[in-house]
């Protein structure tokens, strides 16, 4: 019975994979409704107050779902939101069976919709490819249990580690292929996060491009407030192209004024060593609805995220080019004079990336949590 309920749970995977990047702040669910080996309703969460994964299947699947199998990548939730119950509707539907790929992290929900499955005399089986499940709505759990959203480093180096030769020049570090990743990460991600040195050197767009998907918020850690008026993400913003966060603990009105004209959004934050509070601006920002980030540059922004911890994991991609020693470093921390006091990380993938070679790392001490 294994194999079978794997297959329909792979299933619900794929479903619920086509709402990632697109749900927050609620997380990426799918569903599959199956009677005498036949799915007979399938459906995912497409966006937050539209219908859940299950009450699309439920939809589909009509009076079949009487007495069918029911897989969800997710516990079915037990409260009312902006829809109503999924653990209900299920029971109202007469499923027999309901087969949940994890628990919901959500204190709402956390067991309770198991709880009330069972006790309208409903079988439930919980943790049916737990990992692979958890692995598509990290950003979800790491709000819900950390209060601040997931961060993922993305990064183009050389092979000796240098984003940027010693002027700031960095195009093109990588390949075709690994920009077009990018992309797709961006697409997959609430929000893209750069500090405003990358955005005064580089003025970068950050839009989705090369792959279909939509565009994230942008996020530029700008205490002073020094993003130039006439930069391509502030023009865009404008133009309501994609949306921008700029967080600050600068208190010059007249100037806030005019960044909130051209539809910026200021997040004022808390000061920590005369620049904005890390910690302070992601609680602000998980509030806002964002729970997974992209983080695009540069390496002062990224050393600091590092040595809080906030980093989650990396993806560094390595070009066949090497930059010299006075360029610009992926983590930019100084007062390391011993090995043993090094940052370390565990290495979970090697792939190839065009001409380029891709590697996947999570901080140690974050390890125990992936």
């Amino acid at each position: 019975m294994e194999v079978i309920d794997r297959k329909y749970m792979k299933r619900a995977l794929a479903l619920a994979r086509r709402g990632v990047g697109k749900t927050a702040p609620n997380p990426a669910v799918g569903c599959v409704i199956v009677k005498d080996g036949i799915i007979v309703g399938e459906g995912w969460h497409k966006k937050a107050g539209e219908p859940h994964a299950e009450a699309e299947a439920l939809v589909m699947a009509g009076e079949m779902a009487r007495g069918a199998d029911a897989y969800v990548t997710l516990e079915p939730c037990c409260h009312t939101g902006r829809t109503p119950p999924c653990s209900k509707a299920l029971a109202e539907a007469g499923v027999k069976r309901v087969i949940a790929g994890m628990s919901d992290p959500n204190p709402m929900v956390n067991g309770n919709g198991v709880k009330y499955l069972e006790s309208k005399g409903i079988m439930v089986y919980l943790g049916m490819m737990e990992e692979e499940c958890r692995n598509i709505n990290r950003g979800f759990i790491k709000q819900m249990t950390k209060g601040v959203p997931y961060i993922t480093y993305k990064c183009a180096m050389t092979l000796d580690g240098r984003i940027a030769t010693y002027s700031g020049d960095s195009r093109w570090i990588s390949s075709a292929e690994s920009r077009k990743r990018g992309h797709r990460l961006r697409a997959l991600s609430d929000a893209v996060m750069v500090g405003v040195d990358t955005v005064i050197s580089d003025d970068p767009l950050l839009t989705v491009r090369d792959v279909k998907g939509r565009n994230p918020v942008r996020i530029i850690l700008d205490s002073r407030l020094r993003t130039a008026e006439n930069s391509a993400i502030i023009e865009s913003t404008r133009l309501g192209e994609a949306g921008t966060i700029i967080a600050t603990i600068s208190t010059d009105e007249a100037l806030t004024r005019r960044y909130l004209d051209k539809g910026v959004s200021i997040l004022h934050c808390a000061e920590l060593d005369g620049r904005v509070d890390p910690v302070d601006m992601l609680e602000r920002l998980g509030e806002r609805g964002i729970n997974s980030i992209l983080l695009e540059g540069g390496g002062k922004v990224a050393g600091e995220l590092l040595k809080l911890g906030l980093i989650d994991e990396c993806l560094f991609f390595y070009a066949p080019l090497a930059a010299g020693g006075d360029g610009y470093p992926a983590f930019a921390i100084n007062g390391i004079s011993e090995i043993a006091s090094a940052y370390r990380f565990r290495i979970s993938q090697i792939s190839k990336s065009g001409c380029d070679i891709m590697v996947r790392a999570f901080p140690e001490k974050l390890c125990s949590q992936d």
